[in-house]
């Protein structure tokens, strides 16, 4: 029987003591490795970080490559992904292809296809605003394969509020409107789906997460990205999960750069100490212990 998502992500964050969701986004000119190919670069930064977190017990609970990031160096980048993650499913927790696609049905239909089929993730980031047809050619995969996605509902950038928090006639701000749509669609068809809520905008969190947790309490799960180096909380998200019922062991709070980069932070050449040094501060913050 097909392992269902939201078990994954349950099981992941027992035991594994965390519910941080370690990103990968390669900046090559980041990576203080020599001499090395950008494939080369890439793999040994990442499996000397996750080796050393490993190694000294100091966890994540979900992994989130960033595809524009590997992307952007071409077919070595790509290959550099494809690589990294049959590895990371090694751990045995949920890889997030963090890939935000958003089109028509049948093209859709074909990221589908490309995102658990070749890339084999277990989920991945959705962008909803062209209506259900982009999240339809997902569901079947959720049903059947245990997949999960992300749809995107109130996002960490600085520019979010501009549309985001926009008003409608109702009175609705738009990111009220996309939770409503998402739990909807996750009602309508029996599943659950997530949702991408930034750390950078407590309140926007607090509305959704309230919402949530009044629609499907059990079930509802959160990517939050925003911590570290774009200004969120760790513990304000907490208090304010914590504040709406949702069950915390679903959500994952989201780090990338800050995590990747923390040798820069602490000005050392053990990029792999310094990585494992800052995910110890960032579960420290969130505090979190399973029931």
């Amino acid at each position: 029987m097909v392992k269902n998502y939201t078990e994954y992500l349950r099981e992941s964050a027992i035991q594994t003591n965390s519910i941080v969701c370690l990103g990968l986004d390669p900046v090559i000119e980041k990576i203080p490795l020599k001499e090395y190919s950008v494939k080369k670069k890439i793999l040994d930064f990442y499996s000397q970080i996750i080796e050393a977190c490993v190694s000294e017990e100091v966890m994540f609970s979900a992994l989130k490559p960033n595809y524009a990031f590997f992307a952007q160096y071409g077919f070595e980048g790509l290959e550099a992904l494809k690589e990294l993650i049959t590895d990371l499913k090694k751990l045995e927790i949920p890889v997030i292809l963090d890939v935000k696609r958003g089109d028509i049905s049948t093209s859709q239909a074909a990221y589908a296809k490309e995102i658990f089929s070749f890339w084999n993730a277990d989920a991945a980031t959705i962008n909803p605003l062209m209506g259900f047809d982009t999240v339809e050619p997902f569901i079947n995969l959720i049903k059947n394969e245990g997949k999960g996605i992300y749809l995107l509902n109130r996002t960490s950038n600085k520019s979010a509020a501009e549309i985001q928090n926009e008003k409608l006639a109702s009175g609705k701000p738009v990111y009220m409107l996309l939770s409503e749509k998402i739990a909807k669609w996750a009602n309508e068809n029996a599943i659950s789906l997530g949702a991408v809520v930034g750390a950078t905008s407590i309140q926007e969190l607090n509305d959704i997460a309230k919402f949530y947790a009044k629609e499907n309490k059990q079930n509802s799960y959160f990517l939050i990205p925003g911590v570290g180096s774009q200004g969120g909380s760790a513990k304000e998200v907490v208090d304010s999960l914590q504040k709406s019922g949702l069950d915390l062991c679903l959500q994952r709070i989201n780090s990338s750069s800050a995590i990747n980069y923390a040798y820069e932070k602490f000005k050392t050449d053990d990029f792999a100490g310094a990585a494992v040094r800052a995910l110890r501060e960032l579960n420290r913050e969130i505090g979190f212990k399973p029931k």
